[in-house]
């Protein structure tokens, strides 16, 4: 029955935008998530098990495990995952409606008689994650979203995935197992949150709908989440408390469920500082370079509150010399979370390397405990810039010599200039002194984005007497007839010459030669080497007297028959040959004007020539012809007739459409035979198409010059055995309109 519900919902769900994907580590036990990743300010906690075993906590678990969002829509950025198959089915895109991973199989947990007490029916497998501790507040507080592949096609239905918070201790006298009270209740009411009670047709504002990604992107698998809701409780500052977070199947072991837990929200009273370099990472920055953000962040459960925090500033820098004074206090209004102040330590060039700056919040919880935190910024000197200056030796330099340099350190990219004003990690030198052989050093400096600045010298070292003096070229036509000439001076040994350029046949063109002959137009590059030097240059062989066409029309539209003269204004040109349109053509040896008479629109052509075969160029030019004297002059088109009757403009009668054939079975079982569905028309400009399932679902509609049905749901799933509807309207080339409806039978086998 899931199957074939899922088959149905999928029918209708269309594309959505793409975002990145959730991802999950598996590699840490149970306790390290509650301690490290879970709890935030002014929580201790002890006694962790699973599943009622506190030897488990200690044992990474495949459903309970870390989630990171960072680049999705998820509405929480990281945190602790609790599900009911293992945590990585939680991955998306949400591919599917009935995604189940319980391999290896995750732990039956139908003994809880909590979660007993909230489904409808029997609890199978999930986690029962427990611990206690104790707040240093009045107020526990921590942020999830529930999420489920049961939603929405069983929201509601007996399979009731549940999950719940309870929370005992001093002060709770709640319906469950030791006077616990259920913190995972829709807002405002004592409701569970189950799939049952939040979803699709309940509680429908704090329901978000997944399916194809549609509020997540690719983020999760999951079809459908609870909004983000917050589980809060008022506690005993001091006090012991106990906690079970536990989530499970209900009828079955299939279709995944999962609860996300916010990190650091199970929080209770404490000013957090945090410290985060915007550049230099770890908890340092650089003088005139980088800053910090320092971050007062107040537990969740006093934002309601108008709060004032003092804070004292210690270390060895000092505040208003090393960097600009802060305010202080910090004020938090209400809703407001956190206050950020930001570090931009000045660069005052004295070597004082490794000052510090320490920040120190005190606040008196409501038990009367005095809580500090502590937050420490290092700041660092000077970036240290280093050229690698990839000193050069080369036997020989032809016209300029390239030198690089590549610079390493903090904070690029880097600029460079060097010595002659030129700039980028690279330069031409094109004189080279002290003569034909000897060394040179080029001075370069990297600067990076700071302004911190290296310098170092790159060294040429030359050993040059083969040089190419010049080249000389000689010009080409239409015909490949050009030449080039290389004067070359300085070599030991025999000479080896190597052409290159746009001929296609390199091996009879570029002979191993000063000279190479026959060359079209273009660049040719060419590269000398004797028994100890290689050098390269190039040149460019121009082309000319190339013909251009080109003529104009003192009209190019009228009232049939129309007289036109044509003027011609080629160029390089010795013969032309006129083809205009109209049935006439005729060749002329001089720029005379001709003459033509038009009754029809036609287009003119003209190719010039010089009298070499391949030295040709053609152009053409429309010339537009209308009925005229009578009451609605219309264009004659070139393959279009038409009379005048009485002033009357008469045009060509145009049948009414016709449908041939429409086949009334096709087979879509990938053989290219009777696989597509499609009518056989004559004088149909247009079709419109609908094809129907029997649920009067509309699975396929287009309207073109002749559409097919490949067998396919607009998702683009080939659809079941059976029989379709389908209703068509064809609009001819004279605006009639023919319509028609039948059905007609899909075969997959």
């Amino acid at each position: 029955m899931k199957n074939t519900l899922f088959y149905l919902l999928t029918l209708i769900l269309s594309t959505t935008t793409v975002y990145s994907q959730i991802t999950i580590q598996n590699t840490q036990t149970p306790a390290n998530l509650v301690q490290n990743v879970l709890l935030g300010f002014g929580v201790t906690a002890s006694n962790i098990t699973i599943n009622g075993n506190p030897g488990n906590a200690n044992v990474v678990q495949g459903n309970v495990t870390y989630f990171d969002a960072a680049g999705t829509t998820f509405p929480i950025p990281n945190g602790v995952l609790l599900t009911t198959g293992n945590g990585i089915a939680a991955i998306g895109p949400n591919s599917q409606g009935s995604f189940t991973d319980n391999n290896p199989a995750t732990p039956i947990v139908s003994y809880d008689a909590d979660l007993n007490s909230i489904a409808s029916a029997t609890v199978t497998n999930g986690v029962v994650l427990e611990f206690d501790f104790i707040p240093s507040g009045d107020t526990i507080l921590f942020n999830y979203v529930f999420g489920s592949d049961e939603y929405p096609e069983f929201s509601p239905s007996s399979y009731n995935d549940a999950f719940g918070f309870f929370l005992s201790g001093p002060g709770f006298a709640g319906p469950y197992q030791f006077g616990a009270v259920n913190l995972a209740v829709v807002p405002g009411s004592t409701t569970p949150v189950t799939i049952n009670n939040v979803g699709p047709s309940s509680n429908t504002a704090y329901y978000v709908n997944n399916l194809n990604g549609a509020a997540y992107g690719n983020a999760i698998e999951y079809d459908g989440t609870t909004t983000l809701l917050s589980a809060n409780a008022s506690v005993q500052c001091g006090q012991t408390y106990h906690i079970k977070l536990c989530i499970a199947n209900v009828g079955d072991q299939a279709y995944d469920s999962g609860v996300f837990l916010q990190a650091n929200s199970f929080a209770s009273e404490a000013i957090e500082i945090s410290v985060a370099p915007t550049v230099a990472g770890d908890t340092s920055v650089f003088e005139g370079c980088t800053s910090a953000d320092i971050t007062f962040i107040r537990p969740i459960s006093q934002s309601g509150d108008t709060l004032i925090v003092n804070y004292t500033v210690g270390g060895t820098a000092t505040m208003g010399t090393d960097f600009a004074n802060l305010p202080n206090p910090v004020v938090f209004l209400p809703g407001q979370d956190s206050v950020t102040l930001t570090i931009n330590p000045f660069a005052d060039g004295i070597p004082d390397n490794g000052e510090f700056i320490i920040f120190t919040a005190t606040t008196i919880s409501s038990c009367g405990d005095t809580l500090v935190s502590t937050g420490i910024l290092y700041i660092l000197d000077s970036i240290i810039v280093t050229i690698d200056d990839h000193d050069t030796i080369v036997p020989c330099v032809n016209d300029s010599i390239l030198l690089s340099a590549f610079a390493t350190g903090q904070f690029g990219p880097f600029t460079y200039v060097w010595q002659d004003g030129q700039t980028g990690t690279s330069a031409y030198f094109p004189t080279v002194s002290p003569g034909p052989t000897g060394s040179i050093d080029y001075i370069v400096t990297a600067t990076n984005s700071c302004g911190y600045s290296g310098t170092d010298t790159v060294t040429l070292t030359l050993n040059q007497t083969l040089i190419i003096d010049s080249i000389l070229t000689g010009p080409a036509t239409c015909d490949p007839n050009g030449y080039a000439t290389a004067f070359v001076s300085g070599n030991t040994g025999t000479i080896q010459y190597m052409w290159s350029g746009p001929t296609p046949d390199t091996t009879t063109m570029y002979p191993n030669a000063s000279v190479i002959t026959n060359l079209g137009g273009g660049w040719y590059n060419l590269t000398i080497s004797d028994n100890v030097c290689m050098v390269s240059d190039s040149a460019f062989v121009d082309t000319e007297d190339v013909p251009v066409a080109d003529f104009t029309a003192n009209v190019t539209g009228g009232c049939s028959p129309l007289s036109v003269v044509f003027t011609n204004n080629s160029q390089n040109s010795n013969t032309y040959f006129w083809d205009f349109g109209n049935g006439n053509s005729t060749v002329t040896n001089d720029l005379n004007n001709v003459t033509q008479t038009f009754v029809t629109s036609s287009v003119v052509q003209m190719v010039a020539s010089n009298g070499v075969a391949s030295c040709n160029d053609t152009v053409s030019l429309a010339i537009s012809i209308s009925i005229c004297g009578c009451t609605n002059p219309i264009a004659l088109n070139y393959d279009s007739t038409a009379t005048i009757d009485n002033g009357t403009c008469i045009l060509p009668i145009v049948p009414a459409p016709i449908i041939v054939n429409i086949p009334n079975i096709i087979t879509t079982n990938g053989d290219n035979n009777n696989d597509i569905f499609f009518l056989e028309l004559i004088n149909v400009e247009t079709l419109d198409l609908v094809i129907i399932n029997r649920w009067g679902e509309v699975v396929f509609e287009e309207k073109s010059a002749n559409p097919g049905w490949d067998g396919k749901n607009k998702g683009g799933d080939p659809v079941k055995d059976g029989t379709y509807f389908y209703k068509y309207e064809a609009t001819g080339f004279n605006g009639d309109i023919l319509t028609g409806h039948g059905f007609v039978q899909v075969v997959t086998e």
